[in-house]
């Protein structure tokens, strides 16, 4: 949003748009993807998120009061944990821990790509006029109404969904991306690598914070490096 705030200040409508996109994203796309935690889990033999009423797709049950509020007023925060007993999934706690991780972040490419189909199969397209400098999104943003603006929603969601998945899959605990890759090395190593679990939320606090403090993230770095490729395909451009 930082990114587009002069072009919405131009258009308050658009405005209006990315966040109700932002509201759609982080109400349902986070919601989604603790269901999806919770879903894989029980189909892998643990029920404890089913137990605890987490295996539903309600919003309430999965948002936390404080990380969803600096969500909206910072651009990152957290919902509530989905509470697996690894040691009762099928495959183990490795290699279940990782499908039932892998779950979430896929959850939101899969959210993303249905939020897609209406723009992939041209049901809803703009025909703004992108002048010299501008991107299409920002053109959108700027001089956009009607039918342009349901297209900015679609896409927000889509981008909001993309971020989403890409940060979860980002290799620190307890991002899902850190199990994940526990699962796919070698059982020593995997092991070994547990020990920097207790380090990982200051790590990654750390790294978000850099980005306030010096203007550069390397979680934003690292978000760049497959945004662009993941986008297109979903989006088919």
């Amino acid at each position: 949003m930082i990114l587009y705030l002069q072009d919405l200040q131009e258009n308050p409508a658009a405005f209006f748009v990315f966040f109700a996109a932002f509201a759609v994203a982080v109400l349902t796309g986070l919601a989604f993807h603790e269901f999806s935690h919770a879903w894989s889990a029980n189909e892998l033999g643990d029920d404890t998120a089913k137990r605890q009423g987490r295996l539903t797709l309600n919003p309430i049950k999965h948002l936390d009061p404080i990380g969803t509020t600096l969500l909206f007023v910072l651009g990152f925060g957290w919902a509530k944990p989905t509470p697996v007993n690894v040691w009762r999934l099928r495959g183990g706690a490795l290699r279940g821990g990782a499908l039932v991780s892998f779950a979430g972040p896929a959850s939101n490419f899969f959210f993303a790509a249905v939020a897609a189909v209406p723009i992939r199969l041209g049901l809803v397209d703009t025909d703004v006029i992108v002048p010299p400098g501008f991107t299409l999104v920002e053109a959108v943003i700027r001089f956009g109404d009607g039918m342009d603006l349901v297209w900015l929603f679609l896409t927000f969601i889509v981008a909001l969904n993309v971020v989403l998945g890409i940060f979860n899959l980002i290799p620190i605990p307890p991002l899902d991306g850190f199990a994940v890759l526990q699962g796919l090395l070698p059982r020593d190593l995997a092991r070994g690598l547990q020990q920097l679990a207790p380090w990982g939320p200051g790590i990654l606090m750390g790294m978000i914070l850099m980005g306030f403090l010096v203007g550069w993230s390397p979680i934003t770095w690292l978000i760049g490096l497959v945004y662009d490729d993941i986008l297109g395909v979903i989006l088919g451009t």
